[in-house]
């Protein structure tokens, strides 16, 4: 199918698009006929054809099946999704899906490990408005699409140092709440994932105050370090930059829980939460 995944000069959600038309007429379906098998709205598979919308990514699972095309527009919706993001962000989300280890420091939740609904309600603008709502969607379906790289084959080897202030400020729903925490307690003991909270007894570190840090490493021994506050992102590769930001996280994962008392705190927020 080299003839149809060509990507040059084409965003990834036209290609992806493209290939999904490709598929559906391989087959011999019309979108009428494709929508009655499938169970998809017809007009939403029109939309995902033209590259108007970025679906979730189980709907990609779901065609690829239909289509018995192995994971091809699984492989082709993670390129896609970049398009959901700013411009700022695209290289960094480019290195982030080849990294073969992630170091992340957050006062929050990190986006890798937000569940779909509490994604909606960070990315949620105080007013949605019927015309907005849609990018919001693809945001989130952007967002909780960039797991895949925890669960996938050759997964990298990742670790979290959370501030205890992100688990004390719960979701405003708390059946969210709880399925976050539940989520995060789950892929904590996953082989390739490691969660540390940093407690408030630490005292005052280096990044407090600056957002969040996470340091890439790719196959060749590369490394960048990208940093991220309210309004702005910052994403450097000079050795010394990177060497700076490793040291300030050895120093934060230092200070933090280990990984098995880490995973007994939030244990014990969900079930305070519970309670």
């Amino acid at each position: 199918m080299d003839e149809h995944v060509d990507a040059q000069g084409e965003s990834g959600r036209a290609v992806l698009g493209r290939t999904l038309r490709f598929l559906r007429e391989k087959e011999g379906k019309s979108l009428g006929q494709l929508a009655d098998e499938t169970g998809y709205d017809k007009s939403y598979l029109s939309r995902l054809e033209s590259g108007e919308r970025l679906s979730k990514v189980t709907v990609m699972q779901d065609l690829d099946g239909y289509y018995r095309a192995g994971d091809l527009l699984v492989s082709l919706w993670r390129l896609a999704r970049i398009d959901a993001f700013k411009d700022k962000y695209k290289k960094y989300m480019g290195l982030e899906a080849t990294a073969r280890i992630i170091y992340v420091y957050t006062p929050d939740v990190p986006g890798l490990l937000q569940t779909e609904d509490f994604a909606r309600e960070v990315l949620s603008e105080p007013q949605t408005t019927p015309g907005n709502a849609e990018v919001l969607e693809e945001q989130v379906a952007a967002r909780v699409g960039r797991q895949l790289l925890l669960s996938r084959d050759s997964a990298p080897g990742v670790r979290f140092v959370i501030d205890e202030s992100a688990f004390r400020r719960p979701s405003a729903s708390a059946e969210t709440w709880e399925r976050q925490l539940t989520h995060i307690v789950a892929v904590a003991q996953w082989p390739n994932v490691a969660v540390q909270v940093l407690p408030f007894t630490a005292g005052r570190h280096d990044l407090m105050g600056r957002g969040s840090l996470t340091l890439l490493w790719q196959a060749d021994g590369s490394a960048v370090a990208y940093t991220e506050g309210n309004t702005s992102g910052l994403l450097m590769d000079d050795p010394e930059d990177v060497l700076r930001h490793r040291l300030s996280y050895d120093r934060l994962r230092d200070l933090a829980l280990p990984p098995s008392d880490s995973l007994t705190f939030i244990k014990d927020v969900l079930e305070e939460h519970r309670s």
